[in-house]
């Protein structure tokens, strides 16, 4: 879905309104949370030194020591006294875990609050802790627990003391009517700044859609005329550009046709040339075969030569018939098509590339049906040649070279695949391969694959190739199968 620039930009304005707005409501609420838990941990800090203090003063009142035994008694009424004034739970223990006293026996079931004291709190108050916090959620409350060695006149440990902590919300309270609050101011504002956003948005595009305009009248090889614009702003710069590329688009044009023109005759007839050449091996080969096989096996000389005049008849037709079509001007000859078995074809082609040294071409069919094909007989015997020539000119230097034609017919389609064990099509030139003029070969045109694409597409078929580096390629011809 194409969405225009003035729309783009009207969305981006309001992301950000809405980025900023969601921005603030976040650290807003982030910052309310941060300043209820430092509030809550002052007020117990301030709680626990002050029950500290007063425990501390009562013990001096009664003479700096009390004997275990005695610490009920003594300290039962104090422990409930400031438990009431500072609001928190007071638990007293003995320096082994066990419970002695609390402010609320009771309170202290309902806080899970243990009769002994933890194992991991004795070892950090043993290991010279101060103090060791615990926070837990009871019930609908989040509690802050902590435990301290209560000592007597001379220092030493006496008690471990325990104060429970509810703590408070009050800030999340008024955070939820401060946003409340200003829910209603952000709304008006973000309707002020989405107008404002239209606004700014609609004048920013006014003027590149006077430019749009004057541009889709813009005609290649007519005169144009150039825009007139008075600021010398960024919209100015894309106007005086644009003038700029007008008159350099005029002096391209003009060349341009030239050069097409040009370009047309020389890819045309470097097209033909690479068509004639491709013959010529395979016709030189038959021959220097015909001629052996005159100086060693004279009996069979007259049984060569009937085949050789066949196959230099088919060769020859065919370059006729590219001379002869030369004046279509960039256009291959057009097809003229008839019922051919391509198994015949193939074993025509393949016995004219039999005495190419050190390659070894194997020819096998699997024909669950008759091999037809609607084709121009010319045009397929090109395609057949290319692919074995290309096949013979991939084996490297110094490799004994294997060549693999198979003839596959399915229900409905001739596949003919023509395997090399060359070196293969690197990953680069492998999105290129069929691209007219596109060639690996020193002294290639860059033709003759693009050929044999479009005369196979031509007649209703396709073709296509896998390979690997350094291990050969197949190219595979797939066409429709007459009954």
């Amino acid at each position: 879905m194409r969405t225009s620039l003035r729309t783009k930009i009207y969305l981006a304005m309001l992301a950000m309104i809405l980025v900023s707005f969601a921005v603030t409501f976040t650290l807003t609420i982030f910052d309310h949370y941060e300043h209820n838990d430092e509030d809550n941990d002052r007020r117990f800090i301030d709680k626990e030194e002050s029950i500290r203090a007063s425990m501390e003063y009562f013990l001096n009142q009664q003479g700096g020591y009390i004997s275990p035994d005695s610490v009920v008694s003594v300290f039962s009424d104090k422990v409930c006294e400031l438990s009431d004034v500072h609001d928190v739970f007071i638990a007293l223990f003995d320096l082994k875990g066990r419970y002695l006293i609390s402010s609320n026996f009771v309170e202290m079931d309902t806080l899970h609050v243990p009769e002994t004291v933890n194992y991991s709190i004795l070892k950090q108050l043993s290991t010279g802790n101060e103090r060791a916090y615990i926070d837990q959620n009871f019930g609908k409350g989040q509690y802050a627990l902590a435990y301290w060695y209560f000592h007597d006149s001379k220092g030493k440990p006496m008690l471990i003391a325990n104060v429970v902590y509810e703590k408070s919300y009050d800030r999340i309270s008024e955070l939820k009517i401060t946003l409340k609050e200003i829910s209603t101011g952000y709304i008006l504002l973000f309707l002020v700044a989405a107008a404002m956003a239209f606004l700014l948005s609609r004048n920013i595009t006014r003027s590149l859609d006077i430019i749009t305009k004057r541009i889709r009248k813009t005609k290649l090889g007519q005169y144009n005329e150039p825009i007139e614009w008075q600021n010398s702003d960024e919209i100015g710069e894309l106007v005086s550009e644009y003038n700029r590329m007008l008159k350099q688009l005029e002096i391209s044009a003009l060349k341009l046709a030239q050069s097409e023109r040009e370009s047309a005759w020389r890819e045309m007839a470097q097209q033909v040339a690479h068509e004639i050449k491709n013959p010529l091996t395979p016709m030189k080969l038959r021959v220097q075969q015909l001629e052996r096989t005159w100086k060693e096996k004279p009996e069979e000389f007259n049984g060569r030569l009937h085949a050789f005049s066949e196959s230099m008849i088919e060769q020859i037709d065919a370059l006729a018939r590219i001379a002869n079509e030369f004046s279509h001007f960039a256009k291959m000859p057009k097809p003229n098509l008839a019922l051919e078995n391509l198994d015949t074809t193939l074993h025509s082609v393949i016995e004219l590339f039999d005495n190419v040294q050190q390659v070894k071409i194997t020819y096998r069919a699997q024909l669950l049906h008759p091999a037809l094909v609607l084709v121009d007989k010319d045009q397929l015997i090109r395609v057949l040649n290319n692919l074995l020539n290309n096949a013979i000119q991939a084996i490297p230097t110094g490799r004994d070279g294997e060549i693999d034609v198979c003839l596959r017919v399915s229900e409905h389609h001739v596949i003919v695949r023509i395997q090399d064990n060359g070196v293969g099509i690197t990953q680069e030139n492998k999105q290129r391969i069929f691209v007219p003029n596109f060639t690996t070969k020193s002294n290639g045109t860059g033709l003759g694959l693009a050929m044999v694409k479009t005369i196979v597409e031509q007649n209703q078929g396709s073709v296509f190739f896998r390979s690997k580096e350094e291990k050969g390629a197949s190219f595979f011809i797939s066409l429709p199968r007459q009954s």
